[in-house]
């Protein structure tokens, strides 16, 4: 598994952990058919806006999918 041996040089335990969330992140967004970059981009500037954390959950890969489907009007 190529994921263990990139988070072995990671630095510190910190750091290997924040590698394996945003490497988490990245195969979910693939998983749902989302282009990362573009997720990620729009999911920070979501939250730099003030998103509501309480309304997290819109800001999940699948939940992303489909609110850029429905913005493009993908659906049909």
């Amino acid at each position: 598994m190529h994921n263990r041996k990139n988070a072995l040089f990671a630095g510190h335990d910190a750091g290997a952990e924040n590698w394996a969330t945003i490497a988490s992140l990245i195969e979910t967004c693939k998983l749902n058919a989302v282009h990362p970059l573009a997720y990620m981009t729009a999911t920070l500037t979501a939250i730099v806006k003030g998103h509501k954390q309480s309304r997290i959950d819109e800001l999940l890969p699948w939940n992303y999918a489909a609110s850029a489907a429905r913005q493009f009007d993908l659906t049909n």
